[in-house]
Order: C-alpha cells, then sequence, then structure tokens
C-alpha cells in the first residue's frame, strides 16, 4: 500500500506542470495501411477521445490514454467495413473500443520528437509497443503525430490470410487542445 501511495504521489507531482490536452477528433486522423491481395488498402478510424499529459519542456513526463471508436473503420467499401466489424476481425460488438496508455516517453535527439512505449490494446490483447512521434505546441494546442507497424495476428485481427498480410503501418496525426 505504501509503495502505491508513493508511486501515485509521484506520478502526480511529475506532471504538475504539465498541460492537460483533450484529442480533437475532427482535426485528427487515426489511419492504417496493410496489403491485400499484393495491393495497399488504406482505412481510418474515428471517435478519438482520452486524456494527454504534455509539457513540451518536460517530454518524459508525458501520459497519454487515448482511444478510439473501432466500429468507425472505414475502408472506402461498405460491405468490407461490415465484415470487418465482425467477430473473426474487431469484434466491435464485444470490443468497441482500441485504447493505447503510455508508460514512459524519452525525448529524442532531435527537438520536437521523441518516442512513446506503453499498451495497446485490441479486442481482448494488450500488448506493449514503442514508437517515434514528433510534437508541437502552439496556444493551447498541441500537435503529434506518428507512424507504428503491428502485427494483425498479435491480437487476433482475421486469422490466417494467404491474402492479407499480417504487417499493418498505423498513422497517427493528432490534433488535441489544452482543456
Amino acid at each position: 500500500m505504501h509503495l502505491t501511495l508513493t508511486l501515485l504521489l509521484f506520478v502526480l507531482c511529475s506532471s504538475v506542470n504539465a498541460q492537460v490536452y483533450a484529442p480533437v477528433d475532427a482535426k485528427s486522423k487515426v489511419s492504417f495501411k496493410i496489403k491485400n491481395f499484393g495491393a495497399t488498402v488504406d482505412g481510418t478510424f474515428e471517435g478519438l477521445k482520452g486524456t494527454i499529459s504534455f509539457d513540451a519542456e518536460r517530454v518524459t513526463h508525458a501520459l497519454f490514454d487515448v482511444s478510439i471508436d473501432a466500429a468507425t473503420i472505414d475502408t472506402g467499401i461498405g460491405m468490407r467495413d461490415n465484415h470487418l466489424r465482425k467477430s473473426d476481425y474487431f469484434n466491435v460488438t464485444d470490443f468497441p473500443v482500441i485504447r493505447f496508455v503510455s508508460g514512459k516517453v524519452v525525448q529524442s535527439a532531435k527537438a520536437g520528437e521523441g518516442i512513446v512505449t506503453g499498451k495497446l490494446t485490441i479486442k481482448k490483447t494488450t500488448k506493449d509497443i514503442s514508437f517515434p512521434f514528433r510534437y508541437s505546441e502552439t496556444g493551447g494546442v498541441l500537435k503529434l503525430a506518428g507512424t507504428f507497424t503491428i502485427n494483425r495476428q498479435d491480437y487476433s485481427v482475421g486469422g490466417n490470410s494467404i491474402s492479407l498480410a499480417d504487417e499493418l503501418t498505423v498513422l497517427l496525426d493528432v490534433t488535441a487542445h489544452k482543456q
């Protein structure tokens, strides 16, 4: 109990100077690319929400807890999107959100860049991921951009397929407003 209280106080004190931001779904884009039958399929998700605690002067104290609405998947083909919402892919009925919670943020050698490590949860699976991101903060508006690759099979999305690639790339372009 004492250790838990100490850790909680450390987290609260370390983020005292950080600003709290909320992602603006309408001004952000969460997209992905995956190969299917050799062609690249692009798609997006909407419903971005959560909390971002961020201070450009103390990037290592940043905290991210964000999610997207899995049912909003859009590849431009309604029939395919409906199939992707079913249990063998995203199972949006039982698992309506895809969530990322940061665990560690490291300042990159380049100004305006960092590396975030955290837990990505898709369906019932949570895995550690790490990826570089760029940031800028101006007038109460935080801009974040990053790209990472995951294996869809690690999250039980889609099963075995000879036509669908296992690896997919996620692209983030997030705008958040100070709360």
